[in-house]
């Protein structure tokens, strides 16, 4: 369809890979969401510390997706192709620039012991010895992660324990990367996409490029880095083959990855120095813009190179936010299909008690639109019922793996209302708990933030956000696509067509949240006590999981 007096309407096409499957949509060139599509994948998830994906099985999903959303477009008018999604992950890819093997995800922690030779010590902080960590610290700003959930790790593993697949890898790609290859035929990566891989001079003013030391320190083959472009950069045009098999004319240009941090930065609108966003997505964090380089190796953040190389990006992670309510429908309050029994893995074709979050032959079960609604039923402060949201350890504000979920305080009061909004209330105290460090970290306290993810849907989970962290929260319009809103911008930016100031107006907030007074004294308890679970319960965490399997 094109535009008015023949004038084509011009659109982009954004990608987010996102840890539960690719996200596409059609976006205007004013940021303008005209369609979206998603698409589930498989996640497999090991009692050994395994967490992989199938990156083939990203991209026939995000084709797939990508049809939908391009259906009764003018395909002529595809203006950019921008890419988002998951970063701190690893796909091992082959000399025909095919996977070899399944996709490390950020969630992996295989390689543990691999890791602590080279970052650990008698000595340390953290578990970081600071001889050892500081080099790394000193120019890229971070170290790689102490349970080897990062490329870093990655790499070890499939080097020392996957010879094979390692013997059949060309190159080891962020997934942002792995579809711009997908999408040009180029094999690169950005010092944004490469940042936990934790090798590139991240200090002002460096030249981008890799730090020949840290490659040493790591222990990473240079020859299967991916070539490094300056972020911002155009991978390349859309290659025939993939234009033909989307029904569009091929030579759009393909802008480098850009990790979703980055992309949920602009999606936010909070684009000035210390501006900040609260993203609950899978995963959660706390981000912004700083005129400075500074690390918290106590607290696990830090800066990260940004969107130009005058202001970085403040980085830290939660490794559960929205995949707790995931977690809470698909495992606890979803019926499992019949011929499924307790334990067994679902569409992954593995055996044994691993878990696999399957794409397809899922049984029916209450909406996120229905617990929320049992949720805003339920007293503030579940009645004293407390969530620790910590699925798949944490990350931010403390490092550490073996931490794990639960419920404290149940009774038989308890019933789903309650459990659903004390696993709503968990997300938003964990993010308290990483607000303090962070508020600290900017040396300044912050007032409002903007709110952004599919979590944010939700008016009860903004709401509690605001009463809890203390602050008022602003919500964009559209929240669940922000990030693809984001990426469009972002591929407008790298072209020289918009400003990143120009986000600033091109992303409206919808809505306005402020604490309320009624709730803080029943929030302030509550907190309280949830601050102190991690350090009360460290030591059976420590001694259940350090010892089994899954620790």
């Amino acid at each position: 369809m094109g535009g008015t007096g023949g004038v084509r309407e011009k659109w982009i096409l954004a990608v987010d890979l996102g840890n539960g499957g690719p996200k596409v949509a059609r976006v205007a060139l004013d940021g303008t969401i005209l369609g979206t599509a998603f698409r589930p994948v498989d996640v497999h998830i090991g009692l050994d510390g395994s967490a992989t994906q199938d990156a083939g099985q990203w991209w026939d999903r995000l084709i797939e997706a990508a049809r939908e959303v391009i259906d009764g477009a003018d395909a002529g008018a595809l203006h950019a192709v921008a890419i988002t999604g998951q970063w701190g992950s690893t796909v091992p890819v082959g000399f025909d620039s095919e996977p070899v093997g399944p996709a490390l995800l950020w969630a992996d922690t295989r390689a543990r012991d691999l890791v602590q030779p080279l970052i650990g010590g008698p000595i340390n902080v953290g578990g970081y010895a600071p001889h050892k960590a500081l080099p790394f610290i000193r120019l890229a700003a971070g170290a790689p992660n102490t349970d080897g959930a990062d490329p870093t790790g990655h790499a070890l593993l499939l080097k020392t324990r996957f010879a094979e697949i390692y013997s059949r890898t060309a190159t080891l790609l962020e997934p942002v990367d792995y579809l711009g290859l997908r999408f040009t035929g180029r094999v690169a990566a950005t010092p944004a996409s490469m940042t936990l891989s934790w090798l590139t001079n991240h200090r002002p003013g460096a030249e981008p490029g890799y730090v020949d030391a840290l490659i040493a320190r790591t222990r990473r083959d240079r020859a299967k880095l991916p070539e490094l472009l300056p972020t911002g950069s155009v991978l390349g045009p859309l290659l025939p083959s993939v234009a033909e098999g989307l029904g569009l004319a091929p030579g759009a240009p393909v802008v480098c990855g850009l990790p979703d941090l980055h992309a949920a930065v602009l999606g936010s609108g909070a684009v000035a120095p210390y501006a900040t966003h609260v993203a609950i997505s899978t995963t959660a964090w706390i981000g912004a813009r700083v005129p400075f380089k500074r690390t918290d190796l106590f607290h696990s953040i830090a800066t990260v190179p940004g969107l130009d190389p005058t202001l970085p990006i403040v980085a830290n992670n939660h490794e559960t936010g929205g995949a707790a309510l995931q977690w809470l429908r698909d495992r606890i309050l979803r019926a499992p299909p019949a011929e499924q029994t307790p334990g067994a893995a679902t569409g992954s074709g593995t055996t044994g008690p691993d878990i696999a979050m399957a794409s397809n032959g899922v049984t029916p079960g209450p909406s996120f639109e229905e617990m929320t609604a049992w949720a805003a039923g339920a007293p503030a402060g579940s009645e004293g019922l407390l969530f620790t949201p910590w699925l798949s350890g944490e990350r931010s504000p403390v490092d550490d793996k073996h931490l794990r979920g639960g419920w404290l305080n149940l009774s038989l009061r308890t019933d789903r209302a309650a459990l659903v909004r004390s696993v709503m209330e968990g997300v938003a105290y964990n993010m308290r708990w990483l607000f303090d460090p962070y508020q600290r970290f900017l040396r300044r306290r912050v007032e409002s933030v903007r709110i952004l993810g599919g979590g944010a849907v939700s008016d009860l989970w903004c709401q509690l956000h605001a009463d809890i962290m203390g602050c008022h929260v602003e919500r964009v319009a559209d929240p669940q696509q922000a990030q693809l809103r984001g990426v469009a911008l972002w591929a407008r930016i790298c072209l020289g067509e918009l400003t990143i100031d120009d986000a600033r107006r091109l992303v409206p907030v919808a809505d306005r949240f402020d604490p309320q007074p009624e709730n803080r004294a029943v929030y302030a308890a509550g907190y309280a006590e949830f601050r102190r679970l991690a350090g009360t319960l460290k030591g059976f965490y420590h001694r259940t999981n350090g010892r089994s399997p899954h620790g």
